[in-house]
């Protein structure tokens, strides 16, 4: 199970610098929001590995191919890092610059499910037919 304190301690710390920061030298609030967000996030995915270990053994364990864990991994592999840019863009002050990466992020999560669709696709077909 995940420690919530480091995370709970960095975030206040960096919101408070960040304010902080804010009133005299604006420029070096984003870049304290942005190591939070890479410290927090490198906390987050090293508690993570478990879970995907589980996620693994039980799809190892199901009769699914491999090909549908791989899109399911991608794809939230990508929410995650568009969630996480889309947020450090709109604390800089950038929100039409996080709306394109959101764009981006939901055509790339698109792009790698097409050939999970194509596969659905033909098994409602062969069933059809």
């Amino acid at each position: 199970m995940m420690n919530l304190w480091p995370v709970i301690g960095i975030g206040i710390t960096a919101a408070v610098l960040g304010v902080l920061l804010r009133q005299y030298r604006p420029e070096y609030a984003v870049f304290v929001s942005l190591a939070a967000g890479v410290v927090i996030l490198f906390l987050v995915c090293t508690s993570i590995i478990p879970v995907v270990e589980h996620i693994q053994a039980i799809l190892d364990m199901s009769s699914m191919p491999g090909e549908y864990a791989g899109v399911l991994f991608k794809a939230l592999g990508i929410c995650l890092l568009t969630q996480v840019a889309c947020d450090t863009c709109k604390d800089a002050g950038e929100s039409a610059i996080a709306a394109k990466v959101e764009l981006a992020g939901k055509v790339a999560v698109l792009v790698i499910s097409l050939p999970l669709f194509q596969q659905v696709l033909a098994v409602v077909h062969s069933l059809l037919v």
